[in-house]
């Protein structure tokens, strides 16, 4: 898994990416009761907000860690928001996309160093 300075994850798989937020990021909003999914077949931009998640504290924009076309929403989260919480870095993630030729990945950072600009 690779990962954003504003706390999102991706992990890339071929053609297949899956996108969510971080364990951090997860504890910064508390208890997330709504998330705002996008619908499948829209096309997300690298850096820009393609969601939000909000929680008791907060509302927070999620930024794309890439570009490509959402096939995949994580319908769970629509009844169960909290599953963000429960398993941020696995169960609880948000999006799968499909990745176009030119990925950009030069950007992201390792969970080492992710960590480190915490």
């Amino acid at each position: 898994m690779k990962y954003q300075e504003t706390h999102e994850w991706v992990k890339i798989e071929g053609k297949l990416a899956t996108i969510g937020i971080s364990e951090h990021a997860q504890e910064q909003l508390s208890d997330i009761i709504f998330i705002d999914l996008p619908e499948v077949g829209a096309e997300i931009n690298v850096g820009t907000e393609f969601m939000s998640v909000e929680s008791v504290k907060s509302a927070s924009d999620i930024y794309a860690p890439v570009s490509g076309k959402v096939i995949e929403v994580n319908k769970a989260l629509s009844d169960s928001p909290e599953m963000v919480n429960e398993s941020a870095e696995s169960e609880g993630w948000l999006v799968k996309i499909e990745l176009g030729d030119d990925v950009a990945t030069e950007h992201l950072l390792t969970k080492e160093s992710y960590e480190a600009s915490l």
